[in-house]
């Protein structure tokens, strides 16, 4: 159902800081940079082998990685896998009585579909499914 780990999503309040240390000090190259203004995040993706690690500061503290942030400090946020059909995914899960926070993808950094998995039904790892857009 699940192709492979596409990112580890990293909560942080300084993204530059945060790029410093995984591009200068880990010799992690910086793949991609935006605001995804629909999910109240700046976003980075760094690469490491075939995936990314992806560096999320909140835009605000009431976001979701604000309230993450302030309730459980800087540190991995979640796991992300990539599909090749999320609807397909999201439709095995809700049969398999998987709780969705999205029942429905919705866009992504770099203009991919994406939906969250509820940590109570991934063993407490808030879990993010990714359908990664042409060419990516």
């Amino acid at each position: 159902m699940l192709d492979r780990i596409d990112h580890i999503g990293v909560a942080t309040d300084d993204l530059d800081g945060a790029l410093a240390l995984y591009e200068k000090t880990l010799g992690m190259p910086l793949a991609h940079r935006e605001t995804v203004e629909s999910q109240g995040v700046e976003a980075a993706l760094v690469d490491v082998g075939e995936g990314h690690v992806e560096l999320l500061r909140p835009l605000g503290p009431d976001t979701p990685v604000g309230k993450h942030l302030e309730k459980r400090g800087p540190g991995l946020h979640h796991v992300a896998y990539a599909v090749g059909d999320i609807d397909d995914v999201l439709e095995r899960l809700k049969g398999a009585g998987i709780e969705l926070i999205d029942s429905e993808p919705r866009v992504g950094i770099r203009d991919s579909r994406v939906a969250f998995v509820h940590p109570r039904s991934t063993g407490g790892v808030l879990t993010e499914i990714v359908q990664p857009a042409e060419g990516h």
